[in-house]
């Protein structure tokens, strides 16, 4: 008698045991299923080039940090007379106030590049467009535009990111060659893989405080110029009206 309670016991125990087996599978499997789904969620872009039968391209600076090249660049592009878009950090902003308001006096665009330079996906939406709108006042208050053009810091961004860039009237923008002047490359090194690379509708970005940049920046002009290409603002390179960016981050007008 007292095997056989034993063994009811044992039974229930089973019992039990495999009900919450099942339980932990069907959490399991419901886990599952949510992550695929977010995983498999469509993947906004920003705009990393623009579709484009002409031959322009556009070049861009990244200010976040120091400020010593940032005279000598606009010397330059002042003599081979070519206007650039400057990605702006709030903090360089505040810094170098004098210098901002030269870089628009010159005709050169200014975009956003955050108030701060953080990692911007590990915001929330709120605190992104916090980002992006205090970095936008300090600009519109020293050259009275408020910027159009959005870069992610690091390049790193999520839908939301771009969603909310998009929500505030602004183009989320990031590049489809890239100097790597940051690595500090020598001048010919940077000048070669900027001209392998550049196409119809690309954009290029460099750095205002990288310290091979101004070496490097006439030959990279002259070098554009001689394969037939026109160099332009961001700005004037993006058609204006509804767009789409592919999966390669490619902008694209609707089809007709």
């Amino acid at each position: 008698m007292k095997l056989m309670i034993l063994t009811r016991r044992s039974l229930l125990t089973g019992a039990i045991c495999l009900l919450a087996g099942i339980a932990a599978l069907s959490v399991s499997v419901t886990s599952v299923g949510k992550a695929v789904q977010t995983a498999a969620e469509p993947k906004v872009n920003p705009i990393y080039r623009v579709e484009s039968s002409k031959k322009q391209v556009a070049i861009s600076f990244d200010a976040a940090w120091g400020n010593e090249e940032t005279p000598l660049l606009l010397d330059i592009l002042d003599k081979y007379k070519v206007k650039a878009t400057f990605f702006l950090v709030g903090d360089w902003v505040d810094k170098f106030p004098s210098d901002v308001k030269t870089i628009a006096d010159k005709g050169h665009d200014i975009g956003n590049h955050s108030n701060t330079h953080p990692h911007m996906p590990q915001l929330s939406a709120d605190m992104e467009q916090a980002e992006i709108s205090a970095c936008n006042d300090k600009i519109k208050k020293i050259t009275g535009h408020s910027p159009t053009l959005f870069r992610p810091p690091y390049g790193d961004y999520n839908n939301t990111l771009v969603e909310t860039v998009k929500s505030m009237g602004m183009y989320c923008v990031q590049w489809d060659v890239d100097s790597l002047d940051w690595k500090d490359p020598t001048p010919e090194q940077m000048t070669k893989t900027v001209l392998d690379k550049v196409t119809d509708g690309s954009i290029v970005l460099m750095h205002n405080g990288a310290k091979n940049t101004p070496a490097a920046l006439p030959d990279i002009i002259k070098g554009i110029k001689d394969k037939g290409f026109e160099i332009v603002l961001i700005k004037d390179l993006i058609p204006e009206g509804d767009y789409y960016t592919d999966v390669q981050g490619e902008l694209h007008l609707p089809d007709n």
